[in-house]
């Protein structure tokens, strides 16, 4: 079957990424909602879409849509969803997936109230490098798994500065925009949920009205594994990273904390260094596979709204640790 997609917010992620994957994958992109009928026309003819509507019940109401992907900023995606859902349209939501937990577990009872699939759009543990650590971890490579780290310090260039940076309001930050998608790819890599957490955040002159534009922390997960974390926009020069060290080896990640298909991950032990082997593949493209998969009723998506409760749920218990100076237990809620 042909999945068609209704995108609410015509937004630069859409642009760059998923309206590729959507089409890539057999699905078929019919109609853009933006709340500005203007930039709702400009985005549709910039992008070959049919409809463009900028009221939110006019896309929903569209027989024509089977589901939707929300890209609009974080305040607004629970109510959205919620619609959404009620409308019977299968949904892909960009993380976080609200908020507050509390909105995000009515999202995930709406979906399942509607029959309806209802993903978290957290794009890196669709790379390869990170199945490829998650196998290796799962056939014992590195023995049992004490540490991990991640470097996901980048610089948010400008096109993509705004809301993030400037409105509490609406979810900025860089905990809720990239924490949350460390969390996520510990869970998958790791096989384990996180426990607690401690952090220190910085206000290092990008973020305004007292947003944090760094953070710094560790996360404890199951079977006490500590996984230490540095998040940025404001790093210019850095690269990323994410390693997992065990008993018996390590496994090195370079380059892997991004949204193309890039990177290595390198095995080392005592018997040397190995590369393992990774396919590479479009990470986005990988997601919408699976989403359509499972609105066939096929498998689930790569990361559901349980996954997007998670890390959420780990994102505000970082938000609150770097507040507070004080270790914060995650509680899900689930």
């Amino acid at each position: 079957m042909t999945v068609r997609w209704g995108l609410i917010g015509a937004s630069t992620i859409a642009r760059e990424w998923v309206i590729g994957a959507i089409r890539a994958t057999g699905g078929e992109v019919v109609s853009v909602m933006s709340t500005s009928p203007e930039r709702a026309s400009s985005y549709a003819a910039e992008n070959n879409i049919g409809k463009h509507v900028s009221d939110l019940d006019a896309l929903l109401s569209d027989p024509e849509i089977d589901a939707v992907y929300i890209s609009t900023t974080n305040e607004l995606h629970c109510a959205q969803a919620i619609a959404a859902a009620r409308a019977g349209k299968h949904i892909l939501c960009e993380k976080p997936l609200a908020l507050s937990l509390d909105d995000a577990h009515a999202m995930a009872k709406a979906a399942d109230e509607a029959g309806v699939v209802l993903a978290t759009n957290h794009h890196l543990r669709n790379a390869s490098t990170h199945t490829a650590m998650r196998d290796a971890i799962a056939a014992g490579k590195i023995g049992k798994p004490l540490s991990a780290r991640v470097f996901h310090a980048v610089y948010l260039p400008p096109h993509l500065q705004g809301w993030r940076l400037d409105k509490p309001q609406a979810g900025g930050g860089v905990i809720l925009d990239i924490t949350v998608h460390d969390t996520d790819t510990l869970r998958y890599v790791l096989g384990r949920n996180p426990v607690e957490v401690i952090a220190f955040s910085q206000a290092g002159g990008m973020g305004k009205e007292g947003l944090e534009d760094a953070v710094m922390g560790v996360m404890r997960f199951e079977d006490d594994i500590i996984a230490q974390f540095h998040d940025g926009f404001t790093t210019k020069y850095a690269e990323t990273g994410f390693e997992v060290h065990g008993t018996e080896g390590s496994l090195i990640g370079r380059n892997v904390m991004t949204q193309r298909p890039d990177g290595t991950v390198t095995l080392r032990t005592a018997e040397g260094e190995q590369s393992l082997p990774v396919t590479g593949g479009n990470l986005y493209e990988t997601a919408l596979a699976a989403f359509h998969a499972a609105v066939a009723g096929n498998g689930r998506p790569s990361a559901t709204a349980r996954d997007g409760i998670w890390s959420l749920a780990t994102g505000l218990a970082v938000a609150q640790a770097a507040r507070t100076g004080a270790a914060v237990p995650v509680k899900t809620g689930l």
